[in-house]
């Protein structure tokens, strides 16, 4: 059963000059009550982090207000609900919310963590990669879910694409 709350369930760690944010759908059940990003044991998120070179070490869940200190933010498009995908509302996700902050703020790249979430961001399926498509000028990456659920989609190597494309963005600003 999903949650819904007055206020976010997880802030967002956002700011100007980041070169990179992420993008879930909602903080899962295990998040929501650690009130921590990407906290449940069987999550490869803080994993792939590191493996991609993102992070000079495997950060823990509740560090997650440490990422600004690597260029790094995280947001969701669901801020006021959390549960899995299947169980949020229709109206949980805010398309014009996220568009506007990532607008204000300004990141080089917004790294959706699932196909669903860029699917519900961009209105169409998008592959795992680089997209053509921006916000403003931030450019828009696909990734696999590190969901535990999602494990059957695995697949470290757009985590490691992206952080091939975060180390080249940052070498040239």
């Amino acid at each position: 059963m999903p949650q819904k709350a007055d206020r976010h369930i997880l802030p967002d760690v956002l700011q100007p000059d980041l070169a990179l944010v992420f993008c879930g759908t909602a903080a899962g059940k295990r998040s929501a009550a650690e009130r921590a990003y990407y906290a449940h044991p069987g999550n490869l998120f803080w994993r792939a982090l590191f493996e991609a070179g993102l992070t000079p070490r495997q950060l823990a869940p509740p560090e997650f207000p440490r990422l600004p200190d690597y260029g790094i933010g995280l947001t969701d498009l669901a801020k006021r609900h959390s549960g899995n995908d299947s169980e949020l509302p229709r109206d949980a996700f805010d398309v014009p919310g996220l568009i506007g902050k990532i607008e204000r703020h300004q990141p080089r790249l917004l790294a959706f963590t699932s196909k669903n979430a860029a699917r519900a961001a961009l209105d169409h399926a998008a592959p795992y990669g680089l997209q053509d498509e921006t916000f403003g000028d931030t450019r828009l990456f696909v990734l696999p879910s590190p969901s535990g659920q999602a494990r059957g989609h695995w697949d470290l190597g757009p985590w490691l694409a992206l952080g091939e494309l975060y180390r080249a963005l940052n070498a040239n600003s």
